[in-house]
C-alpha cells in the first residue's frame, strides 16, 4: 500500500533533525503580543527611522527603468566595486572586487552560506554568548556544533544615561573552548544583542588565538557604522596576518534603515569567497537587482549619512537608558547598534521570558528576553533587550509607560 505523503512508514511523521525544535521564536511571540495589546514595541530591531530619500528615489527609478531581472550570481559589479572601495577607505584593506567580494541576500544568508562552505559534520564553531540566533542555527544546518564562550559582565557602572555595566572578553574561557575540532571563530563586533564593541586589545587576543590554532574567522560587522561616543570599530581582518584567514560580513540594512531589502556582502581572500559562493548559488542564487544598483551609487556617501543616523540613535539610546534607570531597570552600556540590555531584578523578576510576557499588560511595552540569544544553560536569565532604533516619540512613550508602571 502506498504511504501517505509525509509519512515515514515508522509511526508519526517528524521533520529532519536539523530543524527539529526550531519552532516559533520568541521574536514572533513578542511581536504578536505587541499587535494584540497595542504595546510600544521595543522588541525586534526593526527601524522606524527613514532611509535616505535619494536612495529610495534611485531604487524607484531603477525599477521603472527595467532593472528587475537576475543580477550576476556574485552580485552587481558596481556594488562589488563600491564595497571594495568602502573597505579600502575605512580599513585600509584591498579586495579585488571580482574575486574577493560576494553580494548576498542579506548578512544572514552570508552567514549561512559561509558556515555551509567552511564546516563539515562534527566540526566546531566558537561564538560569543549571547549571540544572534542565526549563528547556532547556521552551524546546526552545516552539521557543526556551536561552542558558546560567555562575555563577562563588567562591573556595576553608572545608574543611567550612556553608562552602566558593559561586557568584556573572557580570554580564559575563550582559550578553554578551543579543541582539535574547532574550525571557525564567529566574531560579531559591534555586537548584537549587547552593544559591545570589541577593543583593540581584545581583537589582538582573538587574532593570536586564531593564528595559534589555524582558525578561520568569520566576522559579522553589520553595525559597523553605528558606533557611539568614544568607541571605535576596528575590523580584525586589518590586523597583521588576519586578512588571509578572515571573511568579513556586512550589509546595507542597518546602515541605511532598509532592513527589508536584504542586501549583504562578504569580503575575504579569493579561495574563501569562492567556497562561500559555491554554497550561496544554491540558496538564493541572486536577488535584489534594483536595490543592488542603487546601493552601489549610495555606498560612496555612506559616511556623511551615518553621521546623522548615529546622532539620532545616540540620542534615543540616552533617552532609553535614562528612562530604564528611572524605572529601576538597570541599563547596561551600549556602545553601538540598536539595543540596550537591562537588569530586571529590581522589579522582582529573575526570569526574562516571564518578565517579557507580562510586560505588555503591566507597562504597555514589549521587549525581548536576552535568553533568546543565549546558548549556555547556566547563563544569567535576568537580562532583557530593549530596542532604540525607533522614532523619538516611541522611545519617550515607552519610557513614560515603564516609569509609571513601577
Amino acid at each position: 500500500m502506498a504511504q501517505d505523503a509525509g509519512s515515514t512508514g515508522h509511526g508519526e511523521w517528524s521533520p529532519a533533525a536539523r530543524v527539529r525544535g526550531l519552532g516559533t521564536s520568541v521574536f514572533t511571540e513578542m511581536t504578536e503580543l505587541a499587535r494584540r495589546t497595542g504595546a510600544v514595541n521595543l522588541g525586534q530591531g526593526v527601524p522606524e527611522l527613514d532611509a535616505p530619500g535619494p536612495l529610495l528615489r534611485d531604487v524607484a527609478d531603477t525599477v521603472l527603468a527595467g532593472g528587475n531581472q537576475y543580477p550576476p550570481a556574485h552580485g552587481f559589479p558596481a556594488l562589488r566595486e563600491a564595497v571594495a572601495a568602502h573597505q579600502a577607505r575605512r580599513y585600509g584593506l584591498a579586495y579585488e572586487p571580482q574575486r574577493e567580494v560576494l553580494v548576498t541576500t542579506g548578512a544572514t544568508e552570508a552567514l549561512a552560506a559561509t558556515l555551509l562552505a567552511l564546516c563539515d559534520p562534527g566540526d566546531e564553531v566558537i561564538a560569543f554568548d549571547p549571540c544572534y540566533d542565526a549563528y547556532p542555527a547556521g552551524a546546526r544546518f552545516a552539521g557543526a556544533r556551536l561552542v558558546p564562550v560567555p562575555l563577562a559582565e563588567d562591573g556595576e557602572g553608572e545608574a543611567g544615561g550612556a553608562g552602566g555595566a558593559g561586557f568584556v572578553l573572557d580570554e580564559d574561557a575563550l582559550r578553554a573552548a578551543v579543541t582539535g575540532r574547532t574550525r571557525v571563530l564567529l566574531l560579531n563586533t559591534p555586537h548584537n544583542p549587547t552593544g559591545k564593541v570589541f577593543t583593540a586589545a581584545e581583537l589582538a587576543v582573538i587574532a593570536r588565538l586564531c593564528e595559534e590554532h589555524d582558525l578561520t574567522v568569520v566576522t559579522d560587522e553589520v553595525y559597523e557604522h553605528l558606533v557611539y561616543d568614544d568607541a571605535v570599530h576596528r575590523t580584525i581582518a586589518a590586523l597583521p596576518g588576519m586578512r588571509e584567514r578572515t571573511l568579513t560580513i556586512s550589509s546595507a540594512g542597518k546602515t541605511f534603515n532598509v532592513t527589508g531589502w536584504k542586501v549583504g556582502w562578504v569580503c575575504g581572500p579569493a579561495h574563501l569567497v569562492a567556497a562561500v559562493a559555491a554554497a550561496k548559488q544554491f540558496l538564493t542564487y541572486a536577488s535584489g537587482t534594483p536595490y543592488q544598483e542603487a546601493l552601489a551609487r549610495a555606498l560612496g556617501g555612506v559616511e556623511a549619512w551615518a553621521v546623522e543616523l548615529r546622532g539620532t540613535l545616540r540620542r534615543n539610546r540616552d533617552l532609553l537608558s535614562a528612562g530604564l534607570a528611572r524605572a529601576g531597570l538597570r541599563p547596561h552600556r551600549a556602545d553601538a547598534g540598536y539595543f540596550v540590555q537591562a537588569d530586571i531584578r529590581a522589579w522582582g523578576h529573575a526570569d526574562g521570558v516571564r518578565f517579557c510576557r507580562e510586560l505588555p499588560s503591566r507597562a504597555g511595552v514589549v521587549a525581548i528576553p536576552t535568553s533568546a540569544f543565549q546558548m549556555r544553560p547556566d547563563a544569567p536569565s535576568y537580562l532583557v533587550r530593549f530596542s532604540f532604533c525607533k522614532r523619538e516619540k516611541s522611545v519617550l512613550e515607552a519610557v513614560e509607560k515603564l516609569v509609571n508602571a513601577v
